[in-house]
């Protein structure tokens, strides 16, 4: 090589180079793309084969996947809530008879199976199902009540999880908000003065689910306001289908005292209630309409039912929890199970991961239900701040910090999933 001539620089690898070279991600190869030209972009004095690396494990961390709830919160909204175990298909694909009348071959209502499944279980008439349970309550008012008055306690005008407020439902179901009694008390009297007054069409009573009122109050029950003259909805929020929890070989938990159910809150005198499928009903993110059958048929014959309606998937895993329900097998229930998990056998787990890491702690419900409530669990806990290296686990272990300590509670951890903790728990020691 003569003195004048220059070495020719290496050409950096293509797009295309840098993306098979990190398939091993997993990543369907498009992404890789992404990943490796955002990789080029900002690999200044970086390894680019690198950078590519970790701007795909970022991809795929930002994916739907499954993580261990090691936080206590059993119904966890960032986590899901409740939680569902759905069984395992073979390889062949398959269609369901979701809207097929297998009597007759023709066709059918995907509400004559689930739905009827839950308004069975809660002793209502006739039951509907969409796809949460803002959807729900929005649906019975702009069915029942649009263009009309609609009357509820000022101590019940509640935001929902997510920004949602009950008068802004209203508004937009068509019907008319009609305020009654003060923030801390409301009597039956209120509720007539509006009847009379042929303001409203439509009662609405709201589970104060996410907070509490106390002191100088005073509510109307249910039992108070059946005989009206109008239709009574009860959004109970949280789908506690029978205070008596049937289902559970030793009742109710003593945790849920208090909190309305479905089918007590029917057999008070409500003609409709709503509430979620996706918190103490244990089942995935729907909206339960169940009461009365006429009532019920005006929501179905509503546009917004279609608009509303949830598909195979979420009818299907209903079904499941359903029957469980009607079953009384509580125990094959997820939530059921975890929530009714002793604290000794969550503490002898504890102390078979690791002794000197073994702690009493408290889990509570979650998901906007029952606030204030702490359930007596057991788990472990590290000194310092760990949560982050936990969450970077494969699959990410979520846990939580309690007075400069790192929380791992094992009530809503699964018990195969003892040995992931383990093995994380080991690699910081």
């Amino acid at each position: 090589m003569s003195e004048n001539s220059k070495p020719t620089p290496e050409r950096p690898p293509s797009i295309d180079q840098i993306a098979r070279a990190i398939s091993d991600l997993g990543l369907p190869h498009p992404l890789l793309v992404d990943a490796a030209r955002d990789a080029v972009n900002r690999s200044v004095g970086n390894d680019v084969l690198e950078e590519a690396r970790k701007i795909g494990e970022s991809i795929s961390r930002r994916l739907i996947s499954d993580v261990i709830n090691a936080t206590g919160v059993l119904l966890h909204t960032n986590l899901g809530r409740a939680p569902l175990n759905i069984g395992n298909r073979d390889e062949a694909f398959r269609f369901s008879n979701l809207e097929l009348d297998l009597e007759t071959g023709e066709r059918g209502s995907r509400h004559d199976k689930t739905s009827k499944l839950i308004a069975r279980s809660c002793g209502a008439e006739s039951a509907l199902v969409v796809n949460n349970c803002a959807s729900a309550v929005l649906l019975v008012i702009a069915a029942l009540a649009q263009n009309r008055g609609v009357a509820v306690s000022r101590s019940e005008l509640v935001e929902i999880g997510g920004g949602f407020r009950i008068p802004e439902i209203i508004e937009q179901s068509g019907a008319k908000l009609i305020e009654v009694g003060t923030t801390n008390r409301t009597r039956r009297k209120d509720f007539e003065k509006a009847v009379n007054k042929n303001e409203v069409s439509l009662v609405l009573k709201v589970h104060q689910s996410n907070y509490r009122i106390v002191g100088f109050t005073e509510t109307t029950e249910i039992s108070e306001m059946k005989d009206l003259g109008i239709p009574l909805l009860a959004d109970i929020g949280s789908g506690l289908l029978d205070a008596a929890c049937p289902w559970l070989d030793d009742g109710p938990p003593k945790w849920l005292i208090g909190e309305p159910a479905a089918r007590q809150s029917l057999e008070s005198g409500a003609d409709i209630v709503t509430f979620s499928g996706d918190k103490l009903f244990g089942g995935p993110q729907a909206g339960i309409i169940a009461g009365k059958t006429e009532l019920i048929d005006l929501c179905m014959q509503h546009p917004l039912s279609r608009a509303f309606r949830p598909g195979n998937l979420i009818m299907s895993v209903l079904q499941e929890v359903t029957l469980s329900y009607l079953e009384r097998e509580g125990s094959s229930i997820p939530f059921w199970k975890m929530a009714t998990t002793s604290v000794d056998e969550l503490f002898d787990r504890a102390k078979n991961i690791e002794p000197k890491f073994a702690t009493k702690t408290f889990a509570t419900p979650g998901g906007g239900t029952l606030p204030g409530v702490e359930i007596p669990s057991a788990g472990l806990h590290l000194e310092g701040n760990h949560v982050e290296f936990f969450r970077q686990q494969d699959p990410p272990i979520i846990c939580r910090m309690d007075d400069d300590q790192t929380v791992i509670d094992l009530m809503t951890v699964h018990p195969t999933d003892d040995v992931l903790i383990d093995k994380a728990i080991k690699t910081i020691l």
